[in-house]
């Protein structure tokens, strides 16, 4: 059974979205310069916030994560991959990797986009601090292989 969240946020002036490995929502109101792989602030929700069948699909051995980011007319699909390391108990911040390495922070890890590979009129818009909806759908192993998704 797929199980899905929706997180809504902005854009903010200081988006680079420059990263090589990762990209993040967050809680937090604002961001700096040094926040590269940040592309949403003001998120309505953290990992604690999700719902607690979200929590433990995500968790289960196979799982992917497909990411919907959607603003303003432009929609990107992220692929990645959960796990029984994905806690989701950072209090503001979701972070997808390209890498294996997981933390609190730590929502997908195998992810198909990091900041840098995400389309620049997505980041332009985002720039000019433009709604973001990022819509979280986790399908289980069974779904995932159903639907040619790597797992």
């Amino acid at each position: 059974m797929t199980v899905t969240e929706t997180i809504h946020c902005l854009g903010h002036q200081y988006v680079l979205a420059t990263h090589k490995t990762t990209f993040e929502v967050t809680t937090e109101p604002s961001l700096t310069l040094q926040g590269d792989c940040i592309i949403g602030v003001g998120a309505d929700r953290a990992g604690p916030d999700l719902s607690p069948a979200f929590r433990e699909a995500l968790a289960a051995e196979g799982a992917v994560l497909i990411t919907t980011l959607a603003c303003d007319g432009i929609s990107v699909i992220v692929r990645s991959r959960g796990g029984p390391g994905l806690d989701l108990s950072h209090p503001t911040d979701l972070v997808w990797r390209r890498s294996p390495f997981t933390c609190s922070r730590t929502i997908g890890v195998y992810a198909d986009h990091v900041a840098r590979t995400l389309p620049k009129d997505l980041i332009a818009r985002l720039q000019a601090g433009a709604p973001l909806e990022v819509t979280l759908a986790v399908l289980s192993a069974e779904e995932a292989a159903a639907q040619s998704c790597p797992s």
